[in-house]
């Protein structure tokens, strides 16, 4: 899950903007990342459970 988050900040803009808000709070860059992890899996759990397409917040 941890390299999909890497991958997931990289390519995502909603994603991208939650972890450099994480690094902003002075977090480190695996803790940053370990958190787009955890929210990656809540989207795939929302995704899974609603059985709807993940459609990023336009921001």
């Amino acid at each position: 899950m941890f390299l999909a988050a890497n991958v997931a900040r990289q390519n995502d803009d909603s994603l991208k903007r939650f972890y450099d808000k994480k690094i902003s709070e002075g977090k480190h860059h695996f803790s940053a990342l370990n958190a787009v992890a955890a929210k990656l899996l809540r989207i795939v759990y929302w995704v899974l459970k609603n059985n709807k397409e993940y459609q990023p917040q336009p921001n």
